[in-house]
């Protein structure tokens, strides 16, 4: 059987090379995509033969359709896209600009669009494919400070339902993960530094610890499996029950 192939952006760190860790392990040739070419050659060699590099800026829309391109013509077909590129901003409410906003919804909203629009040309010709859109605790209940964050990950969860309910049909299955506090060192560092943002964390987090990256790249792989194959349109939490916490 042919390999699936798969596109991670910002597959180069953090949750998008978990993923892509997990999709390699299992056989999936895996195109990591993102600005920055030192990191995603640092994260090939890591991965091995069957991990890809890509450089994209997914906030130059133009490019985009070449890009997907590009993969359609060197791998024939593609199986599985990961929408996990984002930015986050935190800021005062009064003090986020017209373009502080604007420069996180398209990177966050606006280049899922478009790079979603045209694998799904791909995929419509193979007649399946997945797609996984990174969701976030933003979207689910109110976080201060992070405005625009918070209105593109909940703009990602519409579009997850709409592209799910118009392209399930069709073979393609649509759904997106909701990562909790995944530890990091960066987030590590943040919360040891506020004691108070740390207890609220583990406070309404009912298992008590943080996440790891890997429990995000298991769930992606598991949503792009056959094992998922009757699911579609699903926002899935992966938070240790903090979406429910109280």
């Amino acid at each position: 059987m042919k390999r699936k192939v798969a596109i991670v952006t910002g597959g180069g760190s953090g949750l998008g090379f978990a993923i892509a860790e997990k999709f390699v392990q299992q056989g999936i040739d895996t195109i990591i995509a993102g600005r920055n070419e030192q990191k995603l050659n640092e994260a090939k060699n890591k991965l091995g033969e069957l991990c890809h590099t890509q450089p994209c800026d997914v906030t130059d829309l133009k490019s985009l359709p070449q890009f997907i391109q590009q993969i359609v013509d060197k791998f024939g077909q593609i199986d599985i896209l990961v929408n996990n590129a984002g930015i986050n901003m935190k800021k005062e409410f009064t003090d986020v600009t017209d373009e502080d906003f604007q420069q996180v919804i398209m990177t966050n909203v606006s280049s899922v669009f478009t790079l979603s629009r045209e694998v799904v040309k791909q995929m419509l010709k193979q007649e399946n494919g997945c797609i996984i859109n990174i969701s976030s605790m933003a979207a689910q209940y109110g976080i201060p400070k992070v405005i625009a964050y918070s209105a593109s990950k909940t703009a990602i969860d519409g579009m997850t339902r709409a592209m799910a309910v118009e392209l399930s049909p069709k073979g393609i299955r649509v759904n997106a993960i909701a990562p909790g506090f995944i530890y990091s060192d960066m987030t590590a560092k943040a919360l040891d530094s506020d004691p108070e943002r740390k207890a609220k964390v583990f406070g309404r987090t009912p298992m008590g610890i943080m996440g790891q990256a890997a429990d995000i790249g298991e769930a992606a792989y598991f949503l792009a499996s056959d094992s998922a194959k009757y699911i579609t349109g699903v926002i899935l939490p992966v938070d240790g029950g903090n979406s429910v916490g109280f």
